[in-house]
């Protein structure tokens, strides 16, 4: 199971994401703002993630059926302020409050570990609390 494990600051939330017990990620968010869109992260929960294609990313993932949201991606950015908008960015280090560093990279890393289970299987995502 991929599991999203948050560390909620005033200004940006922290994660560290793990597949099956192992660290793919670490991770940055915008913080919690009641999951108000384009300035909030999304409330915890279990979501079934999907790949897909755009100009702007390439290939990255879409979390579906987040409530009262649309259009939440696992995509390459390195700072949350900056160049998300309710999304998760994975980061190979995180480097202050809402940044990080090589996040193509991460991004590589998890899509390489969740590659043989995309194809006959769901993959989901469930985002919990560290705090």
């Amino acid at each position: 199971m991929l599991v999203l494990q948050r560390t909620y600051l005033e200004t940006a939330v922290h994660g560290e994401l793990t597949f099956n017990g192992k660290h793919l990620a670490y991770t940055i968010e915008l913080p919690w703002k009641n999951n108000s869109k384009c300035i909030s992260c999304i409330p915890e929960g279990t979501y079934v993630l999907r790949k897909r294609y755009s100009q702007k990313f390439q290939w990255h993932f879409i979390l579906l059926d987040v409530p009262n949201r649309s259009c939440i991606l696992i995509h390459p950015a390195n700072d949350a302020v900056k160049e998300l908008q309710g999304c998760i960015a994975p980061v190979t280090k995180i480097t202050g409050e809402g940044k990080g560093i090589q996040s193509k990279k991460a991004l590589q890393v998890l899509t390489t570990a969740l590659m043989p289970y995309r194809s006959n299987r769901t993959i989901t995502l469930c985002i919990t609390s560290n705090n």
